[in-house]
């Protein structure tokens, strides 16, 4: 009683000075909310699963997933744009996010005003594919095939504005060739198509295509990522075509721009240590997804180039969705 008398009277003394300083809470201090912008199941909503299992673990706080889907991820990011910038929600990302703000006329948020990368949680690996019995094995040979038969050719998507449809945008400008995109509702049915020799070449993520490589339906022509991979040597790049040829499939955590730097430095040394645990990032590995845990300066600095890079090859392909 005493002591509590003595700093009561301690800030009243204070007040015609200064306000009595109070220490700001531990964080978390309460349930954390993290927003994934797609319907539960799936590799994204696995991972953000995962994450929230292990944060929960770490803090001692319920992690609630809240699944937000729907408009090409719009929803769920306008969710965490509009959040108390407190850490109290955040929200998972894919490479949708650096590719709406450049095919999508209208947004509900401005990605670089309203929101901030935490990190990079994980990465997949995107492949060339076509059916097994296609005329060309490389590179090369697919893009003679292209300048023998201008505008016949044809690749598909699992839909426009999706991160393989402007991969192959990509490839059509840096390859100089005319091929058509052909959009499906989904990998799926994409591929489905591609085997069945309906479309010519898709990009697609390499733990979806692999399944049917194995079975002998679809090859590889080339990985997308800027070097061969230790674990797949017998694959070339398509970046040893055509150079600075990069296309990936990204996972981010992000929260609201305001959220102080000290609570997104304390998200981000969490969220790393759960997807470099081992029981995590063997599951990631399941998935097809590399664990990389960028630090938030890293995770902005990437997030703005993509940006960039996916608003010029926009631009050059003239691709808006709405």
């Amino acid at each position: 009683m005493k002591q509590a008398f003595i700093a009561a009277a301690f800030c009243l003394a204070a007040a015609t000075a200064s306000p009595c300083i109070q220490a700001a809470p531990a964080y978390p201090h309460g349930p954390v909310h993290l927003v994934v912008p797609f319907p539960a199941g799936g590799p994204t909503d696995t991972l953000a699963r995962m994450l929230a299992e292990g944060l929960q673990a770490r803090w001692n706080q319920p992690v609630i997933v809240e699944n937000k889907p729907g408009a090409g991820t719009l929803i769920g990011t306008d969710h965490v744009a509009k959040a108390r910038p407190d850490g109290q929600t955040m929200g998972i990302v894919i490479s949708a996010y650096t590719i709406n703000p450049s095919v999508r006329r209208s947004m509900p948020y401005d990605t670089l005003a309203d929101l901030q990368g935490i990190t990079q949680l994980a990465d997949s690996k995107l492949v060339l594919v076509t059916r097994a019995d296609a005329p060309f094995n490389t590179v090369p040979e697919l893009i003679a095939q292209a300048r023998q038969r201008p505008g016949q050719l044809t690749y598909a998507s699992p839909g426009a504005g999706t991160s393989t449809h402007l991969a192959g945008e990509m490839f059509k400008h840096a390859a100089g060739i005319d091929i058509v995109h052909v959009p499906y509702k989904g990998s799926g049915p994409a591929q489905t198509d591609l085997i069945g020799g309906q479309v010519d070449i898709m990009f697609d993520v390499l733990q979806s295509a692999q399944p049917m490589v194995q079975s002998g339906r679809l090859k590889i022509i080339a990985l997308a990522s800027p070097e061969r991979d230790p674990a797949f040597p017998g694959y070339p790049t398509v970046n040893e075509t055509l150079k600075g040829f990069e296309v990936g499939s990204m996972f981010g955590l992000i929260a609201p721009a305001k959220t102080p730097p000290a609570t997104v430095a304390a998200i981000r040394d969490a969220a790393a240590a759960v997807v470099h645990s081992t029981k995590v990032a063997h599951t990631m590995a399941g998935l097809g997804m590399t664990p990389i845990a960028s630090t938030p300066d890293e995770f902005n600095r990437f997030l703005r180039a993509e940006i960039d890079k996916w608003r010029q090859v926009a631009q050059q392909a003239d691709i808006h969705i709405d």
